[in-house]
C-alpha cells in the first residue's frame, strides 16, 4: 500500500467510526515508533485523554484501554470471548508448541487444571520456600562482598540473576548459579533458546530443549507433572509435557534472553516491530461485543490494555498517581486492598479464570529476598543526579540497569 493509499484509506476509516458507539481515534500506529523512547508515558496521555481508544494501522485498527471496567470484562466476565492474538501465536509456536501460552478453549482448561493442582501442593510450596531463602542468602553474601570492595554494581542484572536461579530450581531442580557463574547444563539450555529471534536457529535447538526437559525425576514442577501425565499417557505424551513445562518457565527466562540479545529492531521492518511493541498484554474478540464503557468490539479486533498507563491514571488512583505513596495503601495503619484489576501488572495476573498461576511464588519471592537484604545491607544509587528511567520492551526494565552501591547496616 503506497502513502497515498494509506491517507485515504485511514481517512475513509476515521469517518466510519465517528459514530458514538465506536473507539475513539487518536492517531497512528507509527506514532508509537515516533514517541518510542517514551512509549509508555505518550500512550499514558492518549489514556488521559481517552481511556479507551482506537489507533489507526495500515491494515485495520487497534483498540486500547486503561478502563478497569474493560479490562475485567476482558479477562474475567467474559473471559472466553476473548481469545489470544494469533498473531502472537504464529511467533510462539516453534518454541512453546501446544503450551499454555499458546492453546485456548479445552486444551488450555486441561492445562489449567493440572498445573493448578499441582501448584498448589505443600511439597512445591514448602521446597519453592527453601530454594527462595537459599538463594537470598546467596544474594546477601554476593552484595557484602561487593560492599566490602567497595564496588558498585547493577541490582536490576543482580536480581534478574537470583530470580532465574530460583526458578530453574523450582521448575527443574537444576542449579544455575546465575549469581556465582554458570552451570554448564544451564549454559547449554539457555545458549539454545537465545535462538528464540530467529525460526531457524530455534528449529536446531529444539532437541537440546526436549532432552533437558525429560531428564530430571526430583520434586520440582517439571516432575510432579511428569508424574501426573501417567493417569492420562495417551493425550500426555512427551511432546505435550514439553509443551506444558516450557511455557510455565518461559516467562522469567525470556527476560534474561532479552538482556543477552541485545537490540535486535534494527533488523526489523516497522509492521513487525509496531505489533510486536502491544502484544505482551492483548486480546482478540472471538465474537462482537460492547465494553462496559459502551464501545463496541467487532469480531477479529485485537485490544490492548496498559498496564504502566493504568499505575499513572489520575480517575484511578487520583491526583496524586504519580507520586511514590506506599502510605495509599494503608488505613488506619491497615492494609487496605484495591480493586484488583486496578493493578493488572501483567496480563491474568490477579484474577479472572487466567490468572497466574505462579503469583503466590512471586508473592513468596518478592517477601523474602527484601527482608534478607534490608536485614543486613543499606542501598543507595550510585550516581543521585543520574536519572533513572525505563527500557521499552517486554518486560519493563530500567534503561541501563539500576546502579547502586551497599553498606552493612551495623555500619549506620
Amino acid at each position: 500500500m503506497n502513502i497515498v493509499s494509506a491517507m485515504l484509506y485511514s481517512t475513509a476509516l476515521i469517518l466510519s467510526l465517528c459514530s458514538s458507539k465506536h473507539v475513539p481515534v487518536r492517531g497512528t500506529a507509527f506514532a508509537q515508533l515516533i514517541y518510542f523512547n517514551q512509549l509508555y508515558d505518550y500512550v499514558t496521555g492518549v489514556g488521559r485523554r481517552s481511556p479507551t481508544f482506537c489507533l489507526l494501522t495500515l491494515d485495520g485498527s487497534e483498540t486500547h484501554t486503561t478502563d478497569v471496567r474493560n479490562i475485567e470484562h476482558i479477562l474475567k466476565t467474559n473471559f472466553d470471548k476473548y481469545t489470544k492474538d494469533k498473531y502472537n501465536i504464529d511467533i510462539m509456536k516453534d518454541l512453546l508448541g501446544e503450551g499454555i501460552f499458546v492453546v485456548d478453549g479445552e486444551k488450555w482448561k486441561k492445562q489449567r487444571k493440572v498445573a493448578s493442582s499441582e501448584f498448589a501442593t505443600r511439597v512445591l510450596r514448602d521446597f519453592s520456600c527453601c530454594v527462595f531463602r537459599k538463594n537470598a542468602a546467596k544474594l546477601v553474601k554476593v552484595l557484602e562482598e561487593l560492599s566490602a570492595a567497595s564496588e558498585g554494581f547493577d541490582m536490576q542484572d543482580i536480581l534478574m540473576r537470583c530470580t532465574l536461579d530460583s526458578i530453574f530450581k523450582v521448575g527443574f531442580s537444576v542449579e544455575l548459579n546465575c549469581l556465582e557463574g554458570s552451570s554448564k547444563e544451564g549454559r547449554a539450555f539457555i545458549k539454545a533458546l537465545l535462538s528464540i529471534d530467529s525460526k531457524a536457529r530455534l528449529r536446531n535447538n529444539i532437541t537440546l530443549i526436549d532432552n533437558f526437559m525429560h531428564q530430571n525425576d526430583k520434586e520440582d514442577i517439571l516432575s510432579r507433572i511428569l508424574l501426573e501425565s501417567e493417569k492420562d499417557p495417551e493425550n500426555m505424551n512427551d511432546k505435550y509435557l514439553r509443551d506444558i513445562i516450557l511455557n510455565f518457565m518461559i516467562q522469567k527466562i525470556a527476560e534474561e534472553i532479552k538482556e543477552g540479545m541485545g537490540d535486535q529492531t534494527s533488523e526489523a521492518n516497522s509492521d513487525w516491530f509496531v505489533k510486536r511493541i502491544t502484544d505482551p498484554n492483548g486480546k482478540c474478540a472471538e465474537t462482537d461485543d460492547v465494553l462496559p464503557d459502551g464501545f463496541h468490539v467487532k469480531k477479529g479486533d485485537g485490544i490492548y490494555y496498559w498496564a504502566y498507563s493504568m499505575g499513572r491514571m489520575r480517575n484511578i488512583w487520583g491526583e496524586d498517581a504519580e507520586d511514590f505513596k506506599p502510605e495509599r495503601w494503608l488505613k488506619d495503619g491497615i492494609f487496605q486492598k484495591r480493586i484488583t484489576f486496578q493493578i493488572c501488572c501483567i496480563q491474568c495476573l490477579f484474577a479472572g479464570p487466567g490468572i497466574c498461576l505462579g503469583k503466590d511464588f512471586a508473592y513468596r519471592q518478592m517477601k523474602i529476598v527484601p527482608i534478607a537484604l534490608l536485614c543486613f545491607l543499606c542501598f543507595r544509587l550510585a550516581d543521585e543526579t543520574r536519572p533513572v528511567t525505563y527500557k521499552v520492551m517486554f518486560t519493563l526494565h530500567n534503561d541501563n540497569g539500576l546502579h547502586l552501591r551497599a553498606v552493612p547496616r551495623l555500619a549506620m
